[in-house]
């Protein structure tokens, strides 16, 4: 078998040649369409006061995604919520720190950043265990970081600012033109379950995350590629190797999947949260050197 027509969904690149996507296209000679299987929806102002979460009693937020960056400051400034210049900012990656200067002067701001695992982001925050965190999240999202911050008895609230919601546009989409579609959340796979008859043939899964490959396995459906993985840290290597396996001739295997996810399995593991992160002064001093170098444009 060979992959001629890939179905990827996330939305389309804004610049083709920048997508990691582009380089199997050329390398491969498969054709490669977007169409999201989801949308973000934000909550509104009243449903934000029914979870009585006061944002100006915490001294440090948390973003995993600039979804919940968006719409914590649209609540914020519906609410009319000042937020202090001395809040601390902790986000899972440097692009997502980053994409703070939309809103806040970054220069001037406590900003601190993960390399993008869940273990850095939860060893920054211990090396920060007197603050008192504020978890935005959208719903549904995974348990980890939750669970982990109640084992190391941070004090935190959480906080819902976004609901996923099916496409209202999948109906436009001909599962059975495609060889492969690669979905990266556990809510993209609902969606499919919902709007599509998976009693049919379905083209070949790809899933990005443990809860993804997960959420396909458990609803009987076949998850033929998986990442990250130590061999593919990327969903375009995993594919890439899985087509150069079936150029090849090479049988492959259906993914299985351990019993506990590799994020519960650092939770359980308490020695792992000993180990030492960089000092937060090298990483505010490397957010800033990067900004230097790909600057991002601030919102006026």
């Amino acid at each position: 078998m060979k992959i001629k027509h890939i179905l990827v969904s996330q939305p389309t690149p804004v610049i083709a040649e920048k997508s990691p996507y582009h380089d199997m296209v050329l390398k491969h000679h498969v054709q490669v369409d977007f169409h999201p299987f989801i949308k973000l929806e934000g909550v509104s102002l009243k449903e934000f006061r029914s979870q009585r979460v006061e944002i100006l009693s915490h001294s440090a937020v948390i973003f995993t995604s600039r979804v919940t960056i968006d719409h914590f400051f649209r609540i914020c400034e519906e609410a009319r919520i000042a937020i202090p210049e001395g809040m601390k900012y902790f986000c899972n990656t440097e692009a997502i720190a980053l994409y703070l200067q939309k809103y806040i002067v970054y220069r001037k701001r406590k900003i601190f950043f993960a390399d993008g695992t869940f273990s850095s982001l939860v060893e920054l925050m211990v090396k920060h265990k007197e603050e008192k965190f504020l978890l935005t999240l959208s719903e549904p999202h995974k348990p980890e970081m939750p669970l982990a911050m109640e084992k190391l008895k941070l004090q935190f609230n959480k906080v819902i600012l976004a609901r996923t919601v099916s496409a209202t546009d999948l109906d436009t989409i001909n599962l059975k033109q495609y060889d492969l579609v690669a979905f990266y959340s556990p809510s993209e796979i609902t969606a499919l379950t919902s709007n599509f008859n998976t009693q049919e043939s379905l083209p070949h899964i790809a899933a990005f995350g443990h809860g993804t490959a997960k959420a396909a396995i458990d609803e009987g459906l076949t998850v033929s590629v998986m990442a990250p993985t130590p061999e593919c840290p990327s969903m375009t290597r995993a594919i890439d190797l899985y087509m150069q396996k079936l150029a090849q001739g090479e049988e492959v295997e259906p993914v299985s999947l351990e019993d506990k996810s590799p994020d519960l399995a650092f939770i359980e593991s308490s020695k792992h949260l000993k180990k030492r992160v960089r000092p937060l002064e090298k990483a505010g001093e490397e957010s800033e050197e990067s900004l230097k170098k790909s600057p991002v444009k601030v919102a006026k």
